[in-house]
């Protein structure tokens, strides 16, 4: 009787142990990577001077002041100032696909999507009732909201649409996805 307690306590204690270890290595780990702790270099990109100056460009208008980038809760934005208007660039980053799918999925419904475009092959793309533009690529979402500027703007003149469509292509063309 001795000889098969043995068998079954050394059975449960290998049990046991191997329970502990299989809850430590999965309860140690957390099931997605979490969001970056500072903005990706592809995020940065967006209040860059090298993009102050492709906007501008692009748009043939230059800002009237400083370009001053934020970071709060994974969202890094700036705003574009042009004497009494204004254009908010900011790119949220996330931590894989569900949280993107269900951010970009977000903003469609806030801001009312009004059109999705097909111009830009480097992820999905749609413009809002305000006809600013949002664009997914990877884990990120940029948001070019142009609710601050007149219905006709730049040199020569366009459209506030114009003006979203032409930003998020500049800032597509520049992504390195990082």
């Amino acid at each position: 009787m001795v000889v098969m307690r043995q068998p079954k306590i050394f059975l449960v204690v290998a049990g046991f142990a191997c329970m502990l270890s299989m809850t430590s290595c999965g309860g140690s780990k957390p099931a997605t990577p979490p969001a970056p702790a500072k903005p990706s270099a592809s995020a940065k990109m967006i209040c860059a001077p090298k993009t102050q100056t492709e906007l501008a460009a692009v748009l043939g208008v230059h800002t009237t002041q400083p370009v001053v980038p934020t970071w709060t809760d994974h969202l890094y934005s700036c705003r574009y100032t042009y004497h009494n208007s204004f254009m908010v660039l900011s790119v949220k980053e996330l931590s894989n696909k569900t949280q993107t799918d269900a951010y970009f999925t977000s903003l469609a419904h806030r801001l009312g999507q009004s059109q999705r475009i097909s111009l830009l092959d480097r992820g999905a793309f749609f413009t809002t009732k305000n006809r600013s533009a949002v664009v997914r690529k990877d884990y990120k979402v940029l948001l070019v909201n142009i609710s601050g500027l007149p219905a006709q703007f730049g040199a020569p003149p366009y459209t506030r649409a114009d003006i979203a469509v032409k930003v998020a292509a500049t800032i597509m063309g520049c992504w390195t996805g990082d």
